[in-house]
């Protein structure tokens, strides 16, 4: 299994780098877009819960209004999404800009610099945001924080928000059991389908 594991880093390391030269006028063209369109930075910087639990800063283009993080706890009684997930289909944070970003998934590019830092791989469980994983840091929580997080997994090839919560768990724990190179290749390549198709974005 270590052997996969520096495989499967080294894929990831030499993925972005050459995927980083393709996309690199993208991540400029969104940064200046969202630069224009409203007020804050250009990148969302957040908590997230990754490998063994331990805590990384996740990158993402800024979506919401600057003080998003503020109002959530306003939001808390209008959550959709079962387990541990916050999700509001018109969440009224986000910016015009933003639901683009979010529905095409642009919004999680920034993301390659985790995965060149170590903190994330390409394919994996999505990272939570720490207060909506602390109920479940044990248990299935902790097999679940057995491998790197992703930019994309089993779930989001499954759904993305079209499916549960309760769902997310089962599919990523799965994952975690059966992963091997050539699962995190099949994943990957059903990747490009579900975010051109747009399927169960948010």
């Amino acid at each position: 299994m270590h052997g996969v594991r520096w495989i499967k880093r080294l894929f990831d390391i030499v993925a972005v780098l050459t995927g980083g030269i393709v996309i690199l006028p993208v991540l400029l063209l969104v940064g200046l877009i969202i630069g224009t369109d409203s007020q804050g930075p250009i990148l969302f910087k957040q908590r997230r819960v990754g490998l063994h639990g331990e805590d990384f800063w996740i990158f993402k283009f800024r979506t919401m209004v600057a003080n998003a993080e503020t109002l959530r706890s306003d939001l808390t009684c209008c959550n959709e999404a079962g387990g541990p997930l916050f999700k509001i289909e018109n969440d009224p944070r986000i910016t015009r800009v933003g639901r683009f970003l979010r529905r095409s998934s642009l919004d999680e590019l920034p993301q390659i610099l985790n995965v060149l830092r170590g903190e994330m791989s390409l394919i994996g469980p999505r990272p939570l945001p720490v207060d909506d994983w602390e109920p479940f840091r044990n248990g299935l929580g902790e097999e679940r924080h057995s491998v790197l997080p992703g930019m994309t997994g089993l779930w989001q090839v499954s759904g993305r928000s079209l499916a549960p919560g309760e769902r997310m768990l089962e599919l990523d724990i799965a994952y975690v059991r059966s992963r091997s190179l050539w699962m995190d290749l099949k994943i990957l390549l059903r990747t490009v389908p579900v975010v051109l198709g747009r399927r169960g974005a948010c």
